[in-house]
């Protein structure tokens, strides 16, 4: 009994070696070399001679433009996040209480069919939509609402747009699974007590599902401040974000050091944000128990 004792931690380490050894590879590495070249002088690959530095950072807080363009980056997640809650909390709460398996199944198709197709193509999709003579514009004019084409491209309420039909489906599908283990005899039971529908909607669900609101927003915010192709599409060079300027210093100026500080910035902020996240959600948590 002893010798198989022993023998479980090793089988487990075994077992968990193989992921342990992928996730160390390819996210701690290169997470580690980015923060390296960001206090390094020049690329000690090409550079026999580098020393480490903090002039990127140093030119970052300096430069007014900088700081725009991570306030820009900051603004469309967070209005893309409010928004996408917006539109996923009622249809996710609809497809949790659907007693329709078939109706369920339409409602999951629905959410998941946009995922089906690449992120370029859907961006092209609204690009054919919101352009100049695009298929909004066109129909406005036709129908004598306005006189010149509106602006929706190369602004940031067409990244958002893009943004928003992007990442609705993960909002959903988080909000869904915690709406779904809500018990709905405690909104029949506030009822019976007297609340309307909205008052037990708002003192017994909402509450209830903000593990849920949380996380959806969590993810829908990083992936909103860390995209890269719908806003370069939707709003080309106009509009600056973390990401294009990332690209932008590689590609063009080939600045490494530089880039990869803006890209510790863009981790720094997502990782502030992870923080926050279990804050709240520690808070909330502890109101529960204390109710």
């Amino acid at each position: 009994m002893n010798s198989t004792a022993a023998t479980r931690p090793n089988g487990l380490a075994l077992f968990i070696l193989p992921s342990a050894l992928l996730f160390a590879l390819f996210f701690f590495l290169p997470i580690g070399l980015m923060a390296v070249m960001s206090v390094l002088t020049g690329n000690p690959v090409v550079m026999p001679k580098v020393a480490f530095t903090t002039r990127h950072y140093v030119r970052m807080i300096g430069d007014p433009f900088y700081l725009e363009v991570i306030w820009t980056t900051v603004r469309i997640g967070l209005v893309t996040t409010l928004v996408a809650l917006a539109i996923g909390y009622p249809l996710a709460h609809w497809m949790a209480r659907i007693k329709s398996r078939t109706g369920h199944a339409l409602l999951l198709m629905a959410v998941l069919a946009p995922m089906l197709t690449g992120i370029v193509v859907r961006t092209f999709a609204w690009m054919t939509l919101l352009s100049d003579k695009g298929v909004v514009n066109e129909t406005l004019m036709s129908l004598g609402l306005i006189s010149q084409p509106l602006k929706l491209m190369y602004t940031e309420t067409g990244i958002v747009v893009g943004l928003v039909h992007i990442y609705v489906p993960f909002m959903v599908l988080t909000l869904t699974g915690v709406i779904g283990r809500i018990d709905e005899r405690l909104e029949q039971a506030a009822e019976n007590l007297g609340a309307s529908p909205l008052r037990a909607f708002l003192e017994v669900t909402l509450p209830l599902s903000l593990p849920g609101i949380l996380a959806g927003s969590l993810l829908v915010f990083a992936l909103a401040i860390s995209a890269y192709v719908t806003p370069i599409l939707l709003g080309g060079f106009q509009i600056m974000t973390l990401p294009i300027l990332i690209y932008q210093q590689i590609s063009a100026n080939f600045n490494v050091g530089f880039a990869a500080a803006l890209g510790i910035v863009l981790l720094v902020i997502s990782l502030l944000l992870v923080v926050a996240y279990n804050r709240a959600l520690g808070l909330v948590s502890g109101q529960r128990e204390l109710q």
